[in-house]
């Protein structure tokens, strides 16, 4: 049985090591899939084609539709000016005195209202580095800031965040985007506030140190940039109102599309035995594309000269996303196959009679492993999501608690050094991994001790 463990933890740390060496995981996830496969002494055959390649085809049709407006989505609001505009506004309105509170607002109004991560750094660093110029607030806490305002509480703990982490526990618990608003708000709130503590703490540090903000740095963005002409800010914030409204009427509003269509017929047709499981998935469908069209009219003459060209970007943006992820789930799904993972299974679920601190724990342990937090969500939830149910459900908790709990765990340790975005982040900022990395760790630690905090409160009050 220990060996059977160590295939599992080597696979892993394989993957993890790779991943953090930049190597695709398109590419080595099926290898050390196999790997594993293969130590633990099962058929390598039927392990990729059955077991790996199906899993993963499944994700990516389940969740394709929302990678790819996701990406047009925001690349849209990049080519239109829009992210721009918002971001350069906040910033200025707020000025230098509060420049990481302009920062992270800045992130976070762009990510609630559905733009990509990586859209979200590239358009709001060049106006970060000007403000944090102008205050003399040193360049290394840029990263941090960025990610304080798209990486955690907007992208999992605010209920209706049209974010991929948000979605994937609506197909494992029958719950919506809205899950658990109480609970996921005083979780954001929590984030935000010890988050913008710490980076106010590292500020007033450097300052009374005599750091300003630095010298000799590399793709420090034209100082032009930050008074270009852009859309006004009110037309620019209507595609992202447009997707928050939308995706509230569509999936709990007097316009749900759990009333659409027939139940019977869903089951007799499409074999969807309960229409809840893709009312989330439906609705975000249906509210990125009514946003899209929106931010498509909004500047439509500098929108169209780039429109082929943006649109192939942000497809092929989206492939990558989705196929790394769909490999991550495929890996997790072997895996989980496997003899030796029933030993770690008792280990995670033993951990806590709890099952929301056994899920928060098996999130931040899965995603941290796969430096992703919808690979870690989507394999965590696969393995043990069921078991959750059952446990909770004979408990008397919620199931939108489970999904609140298992969304924000997955914005935990998922940004370990290997994490793709983050490593984007920094080649966007131009630094190291030396250089910035420690605000950003922060940051995660923060969000993880969240998600702990909420999950030993709801388990002694649920």
């Amino acid at each position: 049985m220990i060996i059977e463990v160590l295939a599992i933890i080597v696979a892993l740390g394989l993957l993890m090591f790779f991943a953090y060496r930049g190597y695709p995981v398109i590419v080595f996830a099926p290898i050390f899939t196999l790997l594993a496969a293969v130590l633990s002494g099962l058929a390598l055959m039927p392990s990729y084609t059955e077991i790996y390649m199906t899993n993963a085809a499944n994700y990516v049709k389940s969740f394709f539709p929302i990678f790819l407006l996701g990406a047009v989505f925001g690349k849209a609001m990049e080519l239109n000016g829009a992210a721009a505009s918002i971001a350069h506004s906040i910033v200025r309105a707020l000025g230098s005195n509060r420049a990481i509170l302009a920062v992270v607002l800045a992130c976070a109004i762009l990510t609630y209202g559905g733009v990509s991560l990586f859209v979200v750094a590239f358009a709001v660093y060049p106006f970060a580095a000007a403000i944090f110029r102008e205050a003399n607030i040193p360049k290394r806490l840029i990263p941090g800031t960025i990610a304080l305002g798209a990486f955690t509480f907007t992208m999992d703990a605010l209920p209706g965040t049209p974010q991929i982490q948000n979605i994937i526990p609506t197909t494992y618990f029958g719950t919506d985007a809205y899950a658990a608003p109480v609970v996921g708000t005083i979780g954001a709130i929590m984030v935000l506030a010890a988050g913008l503590y710490w980076l106010e703490r590292a500020r007033r540090k450097a300052a009374a140190l005599g750091e300003g903000y630095g010298e000799g740095h590399r793709n420090e963005p034209e100082s032009a940039s930050a008074e270009q002409k852009f859309p006004n800010i009110w037309i620019s914030l209507i595609p992202l109102v447009l997707v928050l409204i939308c995706n509230y009427l569509f999936s709990r509003g007097f316009l749900t599309v759990e009333t659409w269509y027939d139940p019977q017929m869903l089951k007799d047709t499409f074999k969807i035995d309960k229409v809840k499981t893709v009312v989330s998935s439906w609705s975000l469908i249906i509210a990125l594309t009514i946003g899209v069209i929106a931010a498509l009219l909004i500047n439509v003459n500098q929108v169209k000269n780039k429109l082929a060209a943006g649109l192939t970007t942000a497809a092929a943006g989206a492939l990558l996303a989705i196929f790394n992820t769909a490999s991550e789930v495929g890996f997790g799904n072997v895996v989980k196959t496997l003899p030796g993972f029933k030993l770690i299974q008792g280990w995670i679920l033993g951990a806590s009679s709890h099952p929301l601190v056994s899920e928060a724990l098996a999130v931040n342990v899965l995603a941290g492993v796969t430096g992703s937090a919808s690979g870690g969500l989507s394999i965590a939830l696969e393995v043990m999501g069921k078991q959750y149910l059952e446990l909770a459900q004979a408990a008397g908790i919620s199931p939108e608690l489970l999904h609140r709990i298992a969304s924000m765990a997955s914005g935990g340790m998922d940004t370990l050094p290997h994490n793709g975005a983050v490593i984007t982040l920094l080649a966007i900022t131009g630094l190291t991994h030396r250089q910035a990395y420690k605000d950003i760790f922060a940051v995660t630690v923060i969000k993880t001790l969240t998600v702990f905090i909420l999950a030993f409160a709801a388990s002694i009050f649920a």
